[in-house]
């Protein structure tokens, strides 16, 4: 997101603590290359708060806490303390390993959690997501706190003062700021608390423009920064937390039902952010690492990479290679659909899904046009499961991601999100943030290992990913979007692997999705190609997707150089930083 302004008045602003109209957001690059460490985000004040750090002396865990609680507030509509996501960190010496801070279902959840008892069908999108049966127990929190624990140098007080500065004196409403905030106004408006903080007195979006602050969030994070996380889960704000989701408590004027929720204070408290190990498969000698289950975002990418690795696609034409990155990517999200789920509550064959005989027999149907009929079945990867088949213990998400590295080695990819755009659309009365609607990417309707239970996180298609060349970092890369971040994170791996792109080129090519659908969802710009007709030619149909995904990368050129990359358009710019900069 790009917000206009001049990098020196804000760091002045920042550090003589002026008043809030003059900390604004300067615009920044979305290619960088140096040395010293990186940082991607969609926002530049994000990106300036990792390099700050890593200047500090922290590393690239202490970066990415930082750079996310601005994010938490430059970001609101995206990510937040009330929601949830998966951070893949490889340390400078050890494994890389992932945290699961996915949102959790409160104990009294059951599997008919959306179904509508007066109709005995399950509920409309619009009506489970705005309301308290969305929300799920946050996770960002409880992820910050152990990764600054385990892999950080820094307090999480030191981490929280950018974001603690930027909610108090503020930021400057841009367009990408205003058109989210549209999109969710005739439900903002049924809840006074959210009405005030981000609606004009006369019911419309803040300006573009205007100075956005948020105090009620730069105390909350004063509060935790004080006294840890546990405010969240066991202290203070615990109490409000659950009563907003038992009593959204809507202006007598309010024109939708709001659904009270079932959360308990026992709920959190008990909520946990677990380290589980990554999913990885080799890729034309790379090893690719990523986010396991409860998020399908590394099993399908990593499945419809095993199944690339069998075609030369270096050797072929554009039109070529891009049918079979559309069909690999078809064939594994059959896959997806049928097996991905929470894995302490189902047995997710993950080590077949990833087994390259398998994706042997995934690739064996595929031909030289578009799968007819187009919507696939699951193949059977039982066979090709060895150990336990779980890992260890189709909404769309307006999801944010980051990365960051430092001059040691660590490298972080981090994707989180609040679920849909503003999600669930209740502010915490006091504490500055919005809760998620996290509990909506459950499947609403058996049959399906990803149905609602107690205490179960719902599935996932985050994909933070770390690849590795020669056991050395070589990329770094994520996105939001929803389903779409497996097939974005997908596709740039194949443009840059396999068709020769830069990153920064790879990040802005028009993007095409193709998710076990009859139609591929693909980009304005994607639709007016040669591409396009080309593959239409190959039985491949095609419907306008809006803009997919908005992805950040780091590259790690050797010598200590590192390319930081974000998107030069998607998502109003996004901005990529380096410690020291090249001449």
């Amino acid at each position: 997101m790009r917000r206009f302004a001049v990098l020196l008045i804000f760091v002045v602003a920042l550090l003589l603590g002026l008043p809030a109209a003059a900390a604004v957001a300067p615009s920044g690059p979305p290619t960088s290359m140096g040395k010293g460490g990186a940082a991607g985000s969609v926002e530049t004040l994000a990106s300036q708060a990792a390099i700050d750090t890593l200047k500090a002396g922290g590393n690239a865990v202490d970066a990415a806490v930082a750079a996310a609680a601005v994010l938490g507030v430059t970001e609101p509509f995206s990510c937040g303390l009330g929601g949830g996501g998966f951070m893949v960190i490889r340390p400078a010496h050890g494994k890389i390993t992932t945290i699961d801070g996915r949102e959790t279902a409160p104990e009294a959840t059951t599997p008919t959690a959306f179904i509508d008892p007066a109709t005995g069908q399950p509920l409309p999108f619009n009506d489970a997501r705005w309301s308290g049966l969305s929300v799920g127990v946050p996770g960002t929190p409880a992820t910050w706190d152990l990764a600054l624990k385990k892999y950080g140098t820094m307090k999480l007080k030191d981490v929280l003062k950018a974001g603690i500065n930027v909610a108090r004196n503020g930021f400057v409403v841009d367009q990408t700021f205003f058109d989210q905030t549209q999109q969710a106004v005739p439900w903002f408006d049924d809840i006074p608390t959210t009405t005030a903080l981000y609606l004009d007195p006369d019911g419309t979006p803040h300006d573009v423009g205007t100075t956005f602050r948020n105090p009620d969030l730069a105390n909350t994070y004063e509060l935790i920064a004080k006294h840890g996380v546990k405010e969240i889960y066991d202290g203070a704000i615990a109490p409000a937390i659950v009563d907003t989701v038992r009593h959204p408590n809507p202006a007598a004027t309010a024109d939708h039902v709001w659904r009270p929720g079932v959360m308990t204070l026992d709920d959190l408290s008990a909520y946990r952010a677990p380290e589980r190990k990554p999913t990885h498969v080799t890729y034309r000698g790379l090893d690719v690492y990523s986010m396991g289950p409860p998020s399908s975002g590394g099993s399908t990418v990593g499945e419809a990479l095993n199944i690339l690795e069998g075609y030369d696609l270096s050797s072929m034409t554009r039109e070529q290679a891009f049918h079979y990155f559309l069909e690999a990517s078809r064939y594994a999200f059959a896959d997806r659909n049928a097996y991905l789920a929470d894995p302490d509550y189902y047995d997710v064959p993950l080590t077949g899904l990833l087994s390259k005989d398998y994706a042997d027999e995934r690739r064996a149907l595929i031909t030289t046009t578009a799968a007819n009929p187009p919507v696939v079945a699951p193949g059977d990867p039982s066979p090709y499961v060895t150990g336990h088949a779980s890992a260890t213990a189709t909404q769309s998400e307006t999801t944010t991601h980051l990365v960051t590295s430092d001059k040691k080695g660590n490298v972080v990819s981090y994707t989180f999100t609040i679920e849909s755009t503003g999600g669930s659309g209740l502010l915490v009365p006091g504490y500055g943030f919005l809760l998620n609607n996290e509990l909506t990417d459950f499947n609403f309707t058996p049959p399906s290992p990803n149905l609602p239970d107690a205490g179960k996180r719902p599935r996932s298609s985050m994909a933070p990913t770390i690849v590795l060349k020669k056991n050395k970092p070589f990329l770094a890369l994520g996105s939001p979007g929803g389903s779409t971040i497996i097939t974005t994170v997908l596709q740039i791996l194949f443009d840059r692997v396999d068709q020769g792109m830069t990153l920064p080129e790879a990040i802005a090519d028009l993007r095409a999705s193709q998710r076990n659908t009859a139609s591929t969802s693909a980009e304005p710009a994607f639709l007016t190609t040669s591409l396009k007709t080309q593959l239409q030619a190959r039985g491949h149909a095609f419907a306008n997707g809006g803009e997919i995904g908005a992805a950040t990368g780091i590259e790690f050129l050797g010598g200590g150089k590192l390319l930081a990359a974000a998107e030069p358009v998607r998502r109003g710019t996004g901005s990529a930083l380096v410690v020291r900069p090249a001449r």
